[in-house]
């Protein structure tokens, strides 16, 4: 549904690229997850999703069609994103903030519709904000920011959603709802393209992952193809090991105290 062929991006004065030569897909009906140490790329593909940065070489297609062709609108009811930082800009209510997914559809002069308003009430469900819909934006902590974010890309709907680091913030009851509403949004047709540091809930919940290394693919495949002891110790420059997950058997990643020094 979204891919990404041989996508390259440099910033000003930086000697490398900061993605080169990045190619994965991310299909209908699944969780991709795209991980790395800090500096990697991750947040890069997301800001050449949106256009926030320019491509160098390589293409980025929405089911076949480039995203250079149509309007940014256009592509923002097909494509939900939440990005990395933003900041409540105006004291706006939950529901208020919530309800901006649906402008992308509005059009010029069409006003919000039932389908639109219910839209909004699903996503304030789904994600849990039902007890904050009635207070400002502003107020909120940075656990419940996120949660609001979220909301609002559900409430845009369309075949995919991408988030960067969405469970920044979250405590575990609700970083583990968040990845198991993205699980159920995948289960329901949509693309899910997910980058995240958390590299054991991701193994949980993801269908393929790829990982980030100095702009390129270190690895890519199901989470037990990618999640090898050698492969991430020398992506992450730190000792570990990979053993299983009790709960569910998937891998799981253990950092190792550094050897003393001598």
């Amino acid at each position: 549904m979204i891919a990404f062929s041989d996508v390259v991006v440099r910033y000003p004065h930086r000697t490398q690229p900061a993605l080169d030569g990045v190619s994965f897909a991310v299909p209908r009906g699944s969780l991709t997850a795209v991980v790395g140490p800090n500096g990697s790329g991750k947040s890069t593909l997301v800001r050449a999703l949106i256009g926030r940065v320019a491509l160098a070489g390589g293409t980025i297609d929405v089911d076949g069609t480039s995203i250079d062709v149509g309007s940014r609108r256009a592509l923002a009811t097909r494509v939900a994103v939440v990005t990395q930082r933003e900041e409540p800009a105006l004291p706006l209510s939950v529901r208020d903030y919530v309800s901006l997914g649906r402008y992308p559809h509005l059009g010029l002069w069409r006003g919000r519709t039932p389908t639109d308003v219910a839209a909004v009430d699903a996503a304030i469900v789904a994600t849990e904000t039902e007890s904050l819909a009635s207070r400002a934006v502003t107020e909120l902590s940075g656990g419940e920011w996120q949660r609001v974010r979220l909301a609002r890309a559900v409430a845009q709907g369309g075949e995919a959603v991408v988030l960067d680091e969405p469970t920044t913030f979250l405590d575990v009851g609700h970083e583990m709802a968040m990845f198991e509403l993205l699980s159920r949004l995948a289960g329901e047709g949509r693309a899910v393209l997910l980058v995240s540091h958390q590299l054991n809930l991701v193994a949980r919940f993801a269908a393929r992952i790829v990982l980030l290394h100095a702009g390129r693919v270190a690895a890519a495949g199901a989470p037990a193809e990618v999640m090898q002891g050698a492969v991430l110790e020398r992506v992450y420059e730190w000792p570990l090991v990979v053993t299983r997950d009790p709960a569910v058997g998937a891998p799981a990643l253990v950092p190792l105290r550094a050897p003393p020094r001598r």
